[in-house]
């Protein structure tokens, strides 16, 4: 075994260990957990698309409304959330479109790097429900992760996206969805077995969008000619190339539990129950 491949596990253990620990524990622990997350996911996205060089003035806003919403995250509540990234993010888009030098990159950093922290936070909340969620999506987003690495290294066959990431094959993304499909409906089952054919649906759902959001990322990368995102985590890279796919699982699980809200009474209560499918 390499010194790299030796130095890559040992992190993987020490950071899956503080990330299942934050999320066991909840409460502030999670909620610092996830304005930490949304705080370096906008430092490395600024540093890739060199915001700090095109869009100084701009960059400085957009650390003020990411700073803000990890401030939200952390000792608010998640009813301010929403307006917040959504007055920010605005702001940054009225910013950028109207100074010659400004970016899109600038506003798309804000959103992204603002709802990762916000849809984190909202999924695992306060209760016990909230856990089960937080630990439903993270078996479908580790278990796609990993099984599509294997299932594609195994049986290669056609390209996912050869232009964006040309090590990604077909068999490998459907090999990585039956395996988050299955391993995401066995977390669900065991602790809600009344939860049916629509857990099924929904570990889909995360499954397919945690393979997009590792696409988005690998596309970012190229555009700007970056290896890594950054070398916070030694052996892996920076924290987007660790969460790419869990940001996006997160933020479709985010949005869709909003989406429901709005057609029903319009009041998002719990996004771990909806998710689960508890009351629904």
């Amino acid at each position: 075994m390499s010194r790299e491949l030796r130095l890559r596990i040992v992190s993987g253990i020490v950071l899956a260990i503080v990330v299942l620990a934050a999320t066991w524990y909840g409460g502030v622990a999670f909620r610092a957990l996830s304005a930490l997350i949304a705080l370096l996911i906008y430092s490395e996205w600024s540093t890739i698309t060199r915001l700090p060089s095109q869009d100084f003035r701009g960059n400085a806003l957009g650390w003020l409304a990411i700073a803000s919403i990890a401030a939200n995250i952390l000792f608010g509540s998640e009813d301010y959330a929403i307006p917040l990234l959504g007055g920010f993010t605005i702001t940054a888009m009225l910013f950028a479109g109207l100074r010659k030098s400004g970016t899109w990159w600038l506003p798309g950093g804000v959103f992204y790097a603002g709802l990762s922290g916000i849809s984190l936070a909202a999924i695992r909340a306060d209760d016990a429900v909230g856990l089960v969620a937080m630990l439903f999506v993270f078996a479908v987003v580790w278990a796609t992760d990993i099984l599509a690495y294997f299932v594609g290294r195994a049986l290669k066959g056609p390209k996912l996206a050869p232009r964006i990431s040309p090590g990604k094959t077909w068999s490998g993304a459907i090999g990585g969805t039956v395996s988050g499909v299955a391993a995401g409906t066995a977390v669900a089952f065991a602790h809600f077995p009344g939860t049916g054919l629509w857990i099924v649906f929904v570990a889909f759902l995360l499954s397919v969008s945690s393979q997009i959001g590792d696409l988005f990322e690998s596309f970012i990368k190229r555009r700007f000619g970056v290896k890594d995102s950054g070398k916070i985590i030694p052996g892996h890279g920076g924290v987007m190339d660790r969460v790419d796919g869990l940001v996006f699982a997160c933020f479709a699980a985010f949005l869709l539990a909003v989406w429901h809200s709005m057609l029903n009474n319009g009041i998002l209560t719990s996004v771990g129950a909806f998710l689960l499918g508890l009351g629904l």
